[in-house]
């Protein structure tokens, strides 16, 4: 009977699919609702004016949601077993628990409690800075937010790759900077360091103006890099791009193969 119940929490938390009726489906819909409104919580309870007027209800609604927040871990640690890929009770747990979705369940109820226990108001700020973590609830709920993790999943290496490429030109950019410009503006080229924000600001193509060339040879190779900045940004929107492209024709692969019916909600043969 205990596997039977379970089995049924298990579901009941699982995201609903096909069928949009439902306990499972209300439970999905009472789960987005919460982190919504934790969402704009956070948001109002950074204007002073509301702050000051309704602080006794931000205080039982944030309360209220660690409650709500630590059951729901609870008993997704409980049931994870029911999935194959934590199916051990010990280590199948400590699986889910490292997992993305554990781990952002955990970062979302974990600054509460750590915050009862410091005095430290810079921490308690920062701890409540963490609350933003519970918006990160919603990619178990929403498709897009799936795709995208899985696309950055899938395409990791490249995008890796295409990291390092960018960290090469702005590391060897700001080197060669310094040494042209630090003679006629030893202030503002002090070092590489301080070369680096300019660098930083060419390449993604932002250019606040605050640091910038003035030699002729600064400015030749400032318009070098810039230009090489916007294909070197390039490079990880491509990658991104084209594992969108695959792993929509794979959904929809899918969807063809598994129909479901529009009334019970199960898999049609």
């Amino acid at each position: 009977m205990q596997h039977t119940f379970k089995h049924k929490v298990y579901h009941v938390l699982e995201v609903a699919r096909g069928k949009k009726n439902g306990v499972n489906w209300l439970v999905n819909i009472l789960i987005m609702s919460i982190i919504a409104l934790n969402t704009v919580a956070i948001i109002l309870h950074s204007v002073r004016s509301i702050r000051r007027e309704f602080d006794e209800v931000f205080v039982d609604f944030e309360y209220f949601s660690a409650v709500f927040f630590t059951i729901e871990y609870c008993l997704r640690l409980w049931v994870c077993t029911e999935n194959e890929k934590y199916k051990h009770p010990i280590w199948g747990r400590l699986r889910y628990m490292t997992s993305t979705g554990g781990i952002i369940d955990l970062l979302a109820i974990l600054p509460f409690y750590v915050s009862h226990f410091t005095s430290d108001t810079g921490l308690i700020r920062i701890l409540r800075l963490f609350r933003v973590f519970r918006l990160f609830k919603f990619s178990r709920y929403v498709h897009a937010l799936r795709v995208i993790e899985g696309v950055i999943k899938e395409k990791r290496e490249e995008l890796v790759l295409s990291l390092v490429f960018l960290i090469f030109l702005l590391l060897i950019a700001s080197s060669v900077m310094y040494y042209l410009e630090s003679p006629a503006q030893p202030r503002v080229f002090s070092s590489i360091p301080a070369t680096l924000w300019w660098g930083i600001t060419t390449i993604t193509s932002i250019g606040y103006g605050d640091i910038y060339p003035v030699t002729i040879l600064g400015k030749v190779f400032g318009g070098i890099i810039a230009i090489s900045g916007i294909a070197i940004i390039a490079l990880p929107t491509g990658i991104l791009a084209s594992g969108f492209a695959e792993h929509i024709n794979i959904h929809k692969k899918e969807r063809e193969k598994h129909r479901f019916c529009p009334h019970c909600g199960k898999e049609l043969p």
